[in-house]
């Protein structure tokens, strides 16, 4: 049953919820497109890694206090996830439109110099994710989505 009462589980599992949810409206405020797609895709504004960490640690800083251990372990966790999102997963998604880009010229030329009578077979094949990581914008407003959620649910 404690399980049911972890105060910071529970607000990093809805950090991660409330953001993945809300980038759909933020999507649809910027280009008038609902795109339901992408409460389950990665990337995006705002990340919900850096909401999940956030929201965990400042759980564990309301329940067990920043000097305690789980608070620091947290805190490193945290630090090494939202470095993640917005540096190395963010750079793979730059290379991930670098490298489509380059199957679609190949794929054009392959087009244009033999007139393959199939190629509808060949342009059902999924690309590369490009929305891998997150700006450093992104990351921020999701540790920001995370800090503020948790203390919402910790007044209620």
């Amino acid at each position: 049953m404690e399980l049911f009462t972890n105060f910071p589980l529970w607000t990093a599992l809805a950090a991660i919820g409330f953001a993945q949810f809300v980038k759909v409206p933020l999507h649809f405020f910027v280009t008038r497109n609902v795109d339901w797609s992408l409460i389950t895709s990665t990337g995006g504004m705002p990340s919900s890694h850096s909401a999940a960490v956030t929201a965990l640690t400042t759980g564990i800083a309301l329940e067990q206090g920043v000097g305690s251990p789980f608070f620091a372990i947290s805190t490193v966790f945290a630090v090494i996830v939202m470095f993640d999102a917005s540096g190395v997963r963010r750079h793979a998604g730059e290379q991930a439109t670098v490298l489509n880009q380059l199957v679609a010229d190949f794929q054009k030329f392959a087009e244009d110099a033999k007139l393959w009578p199939r190629l509808d077979g060949e342009r059902k094949r999924s690309e590369l994710k490009e929305l891998l990581g997150h700006k450093p914008i992104e990351v921020f407003f999701g540790g920001l989505t995370g800090i503020l959620l948790t203390f919402l649910l910790y007044i209620l």
